[in-house]
């Protein structure tokens, strides 16, 4: 049996980016030949960046260790995105092979999560994303869902999961703020959750094909959507919160106030206390779990009320829903003053006369025709 370990990292304040230099050329042209993987299969799978029909792709034999990789702290550097404004980072500064340095068109450092990208469908490598993950969790990833998680196998662990987990967040706190980390000990897994989803893109494509302290050749990608509830209602409630911290941001702060104001006037406190604040915070908390047990509540009572509501019985040739028309007709005809029509009591009856007036005569039947 694997045991899974998990830890939640405490979340550590954003350091200020210091004035940043021009940025250095990694390679020079030339220097990085890439390797292809020997071909068996017949067509080129552009989804899947492989030869169809041969071995898979997660596969050793398929699988070449990266030549080089990115350091943040001597690669990265002004370039002229800077200038121009372009906000997308470059693909190939991930990777720790940009030949440009400073003349490269896009930015070499890791992404800011304050940036407001122009084209939400694209990744920060300006990499358009799809409705849909790959079946193998690779590629670019999916515009439908925001994921911060990433999946890494094929670890060489150390004699401890402490040991472990030491290793992994040395090796992937460089590209960002870690959340949690959690570790499947004995399977060579581990999940890493970034706080910001561009960091997450970074680390995807600076860590792939890399080595820990071992020779490994690790294996990243994207992770599942966790089937935990608490973690989902985790994420929900983190994105309720920047959704509300966004609409805070660009309301003006004077209407702020003044909706502050009236709700302190409402309740006769001073809008100025502090503790006023703090008990408006406490107030919106428990009117969520207010809600949350509104919502519980009417769905056990949907629960006790669905299995009493069968589907009705076929009494003979008659269901009971045809019944209960005719008895809507029926009561339909009194009120309108025409003659009544007598209700069925019985599945089997002997065939009625048409009644007048509004019924059912004006629909034919086989018997009709005869």
């Amino acid at each position: 049996m694997s045991e899974v370990a998990t830890k939640t990292l405490p979340v550590q304040p954003r350091k200020k980016q210091k004035k940043l230099k021009p940025a250095r050329k990694q390679v020079k042209p030339g220097d990085v030949v890439k390797t292809e993987a020997v071909q068996t299969g017949k067509e080129y799978n552009i989804w899947y960046n492989k030869w169809a029909g041969g071995d898979r792709e997660d596969n050793y034999s398929n699988k070449v260790k990266s030549q080089t990789r990115c350091n943040i702290k001597r690669d990265a550097g002004l370039t002229r995105a800077n200038t121009t404004g372009n906000k997308y980072t470059c693909l190939f500064f991930a990777r720790g092979c940009c030949p440009y340095g400073w003349e490269c068109e896009y930015r070499h450092t890791i992404p800011d999560p304050e940036d407001v990208l122009p084209d939400t469908s694209k990744d920060c490598f300006a990499r358009d994303k799809f409705a849909d993950y790959r079946d193998d969790m690779g590629g670019v990833g999916s515009f439908n869902r925001q994921n911060r998680t990433l999946y890494i196998g094929r670890i060489k662990e150390c004699a401890s999961a402490a040991e472990t987990e030491e290793v992994i967040i040395r090796h992937f706190k460089e590209w960002g703020p870690i959340e949690k980390i959690r570790i499947l000990q004995y399977r060579s897994v581990a999940f890493v959750t970034y706080t910001d989803e561009f960091a997450a893109q970074f680390a995807k494509e600076a860590m792939a094909c890399q080595s820990l302290d071992n020779d490994e050749i690790l294996n990243v990608r994207w992770a599942t959507e966790d089937p935990n509830p608490e973690s989902k209602q985790q994420e929900k409630r983190r994105l309720e919160e920047m959704g509300q911290e966004a609409i805070r941001e660009r309301m003006d702060p004077r209407i702020v106030d003044a909706m502050r104001a009236v709700r302190a006037l409402e309740e006769g406190v001073d809008p100025n206390d502090a503790e006023y604040e703090v008990e408006e915070m406490e107030d919106d908390e428990e009117d969520e779990r207010e809600d949350g047990r509104q919502t519980k509540r009417r769905r056990m009572e949907i629960e006790d009320v669905q299995p009493q509501q069968q589907q009705p019985q076929a009494l003979g040739i008659l269901s009971a829903d045809t019944i209960e028309s005719l008895k809507y007709f029926a009561e339909i005809r009194q009120r309108t003053g025409a003659t009544p029509v007598p209700v069925v009591k019985k599945a089997l009856l002997p065939a009625a006369p048409k009644p007048a007036g509004l019924g059912l005569a004006d629909y034919g039947s086989d018997d009709d025709d005869e």
